[in-house]
């Protein structure tokens, strides 16, 4: 038996045969061809063009009808990103006397080759985007479309090298168990169209395909991101049992959905989904969010190799708020730095990224593009109710200073005569230690908080999660932090403001309780995770929380407050436990 950790995508149990989807890339030789031929060239690419563009709306189209219309956006991506490569190939044939498919690989190879040189997650997960367009063009250049297998078993585990969003898709209407890949990260478009077919994915598990063959009998556990191969009668005893509670499990939180989420004594809480691209609106609606309480937009930038204009931005956004329907909208500014960089920022090597020109540091730098990112959410508010997020606010220096230059849009667009929402919230990310600390003089210049825990825990810690050789000390448990957010969420009450948990600690279930103990309650996580939470929230008292609060504050270790945390949760939720 053999065990492989991975990347989990969606949650959930499976259990089946191994089925492999075989990687059909096509590679091209050199070759170029007599100048007479080079009309020809150039139609036999255009025609290639006109067969993947087709073949991708129909996609996009059977995307919006299956998943949801935010879906669409990827493959709509995919079309802009066919059109803008066209010219450039078909240039190429004329300049070089390429043929149309050396051309098409020559074309595409620096897009690729530029992703991967810059070291980050988020672009190197765009790879997987270009490379689905030359293939499409390739196979339609030297030997037609592929399709989708027909003969996939029922309840079978799919394992492939990697999978484009296309292929992804091509599978919804097919009766596969589970899915699992060699490359690909949680934020990939792969990923994101795989977690609408509500089956277990994991990902990012290198060579799996290497350790199996067809048929074999193979465990999915999509809660953890674990894999395990040829397991024992003992191990498939084991998680028959665990996918039969799990089954269970599921249904029953689906008739949560809508049902309001509230302790047994009557006190509100608010359950919002974070998002990073508009197709994650479909998945939050569908498990209960009631609004957006983070709206990450580094995608606009990362996805591209220029900034976007304001009219992309305003796309972004205004296709997010209007499926919203009404439903409150929470749009972080740029947040690029630390871990999530573009081209400028990995061309100029800092010695300690996590620490150095990021998030407000690098808008206050780059003006131009915050400017037009703020003219963009302003004018996206005509829409619906939108909220401005400032990241990584320091002091009260540079929350002045954001909001001075959301102001001086504001008059930008209303001498042009824009519509604007009247009244806009505005607030912040308490994610600097300095910022929880004095929250209190904060809160005079902020319409809201919203606690991004994953830096604050790090800076608060001085520990990187990243780094193998230390991330054990990395918890949310830690004493430090839970005072760290009790003094946050009293100087916020104090003024009167909001204040939310946008980071994963707010979507793990074992701190639900404390946090709610504390006075914590809005919150906003991944959508997977709503129904879990909301049970959690229905199965307790206001009051029973905050003796759970006042217990945890009297351990001294992250290991004490972590078995006890623990311990209250599986009391009230085993399933969770299975």
């Amino acid at each position: 038996m053999k065990i492989r950790k991975g990347v989990p995508v969606t949650p959930g149990y499976a259990i089946g045969p191994a089925v492999f989807l075989a990687s059909e890339t096509i590679h091209i030789q050199e070759r170029t061809v007599p100048v007479a031929q080079i009309p020809a060239e150039i139609q036999r690419f255009g025609r290639a063009f006109q067969g993947a563009k087709a073949e991708i709306e129909s996609i996009e189209k059977r995307a919006g009808l299956k998943f949801a219309d935010g879906h669409r956006t990827i493959f709509q991506a995919h079309l802009k990103m066919l059109e803008e490569m066209k010219f450039e190939i078909a240039r190429n044939i004329k300049d070089n006397r390429w043929a149309a498919e050396y051309s098409v690989t020559r074309t595409l190879k620096p897009y690729i080759k530029s992703f991967q040189d810059i070291g980050d997650d988020f672009f190197s997960q765009r790879v997987t985007d270009v490379r689905d367009i030359e293939q499409r063009l390739l196979r339609h250049l030297v030997g037609g479309a592929r399709e989708a297998p027909a003969n996939l078993p029922a309840g079978g585990i799919v394992i492939a090298a990697d999978l484009t969003p296309s292929e992804v898709a091509s599978l919804e209407h097919r009766p596969i168990a589970a899915l699992v890949t060699e490359a690909g990260g949680r934020s990939s478009h792969t990923a994101i169209v795989a977690r609408a077919m509500d089956i277990p994915v994991v990902v990012g598990l290198q060579a799996i395909t290497a350790d199996l063959s067809a048929g074999e009998t193979v465990i999915v556990d999509g809660n953890e991101g674990v894999v395990i191969l040829q397991p024992d009668a003992a191990t498939l005893k084991d998680y028959r049992a665990r996918l039969k509670k799990f089954q269970a499990f599921a249904k029953g939180l689906i008739a949560l959905r809508d049902l309001p989420a509230e302790t047994l004594d009557g006190t509100p809480v608010t359950l919002m989904a974070n998002i990073e691209f508009p197709e994650g609106v479909h998945p939050a609606l569908v498990h209960g969010a009631t609004g957006i309480g983070l709206y990450r937009t580094e995608f606009l930038f990362l996805s591209r190799d220029r900034a976007p204009t304001e009219e992309e931005h305003l796309e972004s956004y205004a296709q997010v708020i209007r499926q919203m329907g009404g439903r409150p909208v929470t749009i972080r500014t740029l947040d690029l730095g630390g871990d999530k960089a573009n081209a400028e920022m990995a061309a100029f090597k800092e010695p300690n990224p996590a620490l150095g020109c990021r998030s407000i540091r690098y808008c206050f730098q780059r003006l131009d593009l915050f400017k037009t990112q703020l003219r963009a959410i302003l004018r996206a508010s005509a829409f619906g109710p939108v909220r401005i997020m400032f990241p990584m606010i320091g002091s009260i220096e540079e929350m002045r200073r954001a909001k001075a230059v959301l102001e001086e849009v504001r008059e930008e667009l209303k001498k042009e005569r824009v519509p604007v929402a009247p009244a806009i919230p505005v607030g912040c990310m308490i994610e600097v230690p300095a910022a929880a600390l004095h929250a209190d003089i904060l809160a005079k210049e902020s319409d809201f908080f919203s606690i991004g825990t994953n830096d604050l825990i790090q800076y608060a810690l001085a520990v990187d999660r990243r780094n193998e050789r230390v991330a054990y000390l990395y918890s949310p448990a830690h004493p430090a932090i839970l005072r760290l957010l009790k003094s946050v969420r009293e100087a916020a009450a104090a003024k009167g403001i909001p204040v939310a948990i946008c980071g994963e600690m707010g979507g793990d279930a074992k701190f639900t309780v404390v946090l709610v103990g504390i006075g914590i309650t809005e919150f906003s996580l991944s959508p997977a995770l709503i129904p879990e939470m909301k049970k959690i929230i229905r199965s307790i008292r206001r009051s029973e929380a905050e003796e759970v609060a006042r217990k945890a504050f009297t351990f001294h270790s992250a290991e004490e407050t972590m078995a006890y945390l623990t311990g209250v949760t599986r009391r009230i939720l085993p399933e969770l436990f299975v």
